[in-house]
């Protein structure tokens, strides 16, 4: 059965993003290492599952990335993995898919990101996408969550934990940015 891995940056105080939903905060700590990891990451799944958001958001950058010839060759070679990944959106409002190899869920949502994951394959990535997550959460469908957490406190903003919950410690990894990457999955 494949796995669907959750993989978010959050602040030490457990927010995914500002109350705006800004995400300034997570450049500031941003290096070169922490792409090589993420790309690392990437390279274990061939399935992007995303909201409608995070999906417009990527849609709009990843392309033009790829295609960019003063573009980093590491950059490139992520840009050519997000470009070239099944991506799977869900959403019951997204209109128009204009990144390749994209296929919108809109109804029996559950039911669908099941049959996805009995299918022959690799990782199921999930980046951003707020709400997808929380339905996830909600249904227990998330295998495994990456969490990278920044040097970073906001007071204040959009939460990636809104209920109680246990988890097991896989294993982490701290980088010379102050970022630490923490892998957890859901106690049985």
């Amino acid at each position: 059965m494949r796995r669907i891995i959750v993989s978010m940056n959050i602040t030490i105080d457990g927010f995914m993003a500002e109350p705006d939903g800004g995400l300034d905060w997570h450049l500031q700590n941003w290096t070169s290492d922490m792409g090589q990891l993420l790309a690392e990451q990437l390279s274990k799944a061939d399935t992007l599952l995303l909201g409608r958001n995070t999906y417009s958001a990527m849609a709009s950058y990843w392309p033009a990335v790829g295609t960019n010839l003063c573009t980093a060759r590491n950059d490139i070679a992520y840009a050519t993995m997000m470009n070239s990944y099944r991506k799977i959106v869900c959403s019951t409002t997204l209109k128009t898919l204009t990144w390749n190899n994209s296929r919108v869920i809109k109804t029996n949502i559950r039911q669908e990101i099941l049959k996805l994951k009995q299918q022959p394959g690799k990782d199921i990535i999930v980046y951003g996408s707020n709400k997808l997550v929380q339905y996830l959460i909600k249904f227990n469908l998330i295998d495994e969550y990456l969490l990278w957490v920044y040097p970073v406190s906001l007071g204040s903003g959009i939460a990636l934990f809104k209920n109680r919950q246990s988890y097991k410690l896989l294993h982490s990894q701290a980088l010379s940015s102050g970022v630490i990457i923490l892998k957890y999955c859901r106690k049985a």
